[in-house]
């Protein structure tokens, strides 16, 4: 443990493994705010096709 290239090995693993740790913790929060994101889209498209459904079936016009 006292070889120069034994620490330099080691930092270089450390540094690889911190860099890999912050690109995955960013990368699934990019993913949990897109799903988020896409969530209120795709209610609003659902709120959009009852009321076509309503106007359709039954007349009613909801708001």
């Amino acid at each position: 443990m006292n070889e120069p290239q034994v620490w330099t090995l080691i930092g270089v693993f450390a540094t690889g493994l911190f860099g890999m740790i912050t690109l995955m913790s960013t990368m699934f929060v990019r993913i949990i705010r897109t799903e988020i994101q896409g969530v209120h889209h795709r209610l609003d498209r659902l709120d959009a096709d009852v009321n076509a459904l309503m106007r359709h079936t039954f007349g009613i016009q909801r708001d």
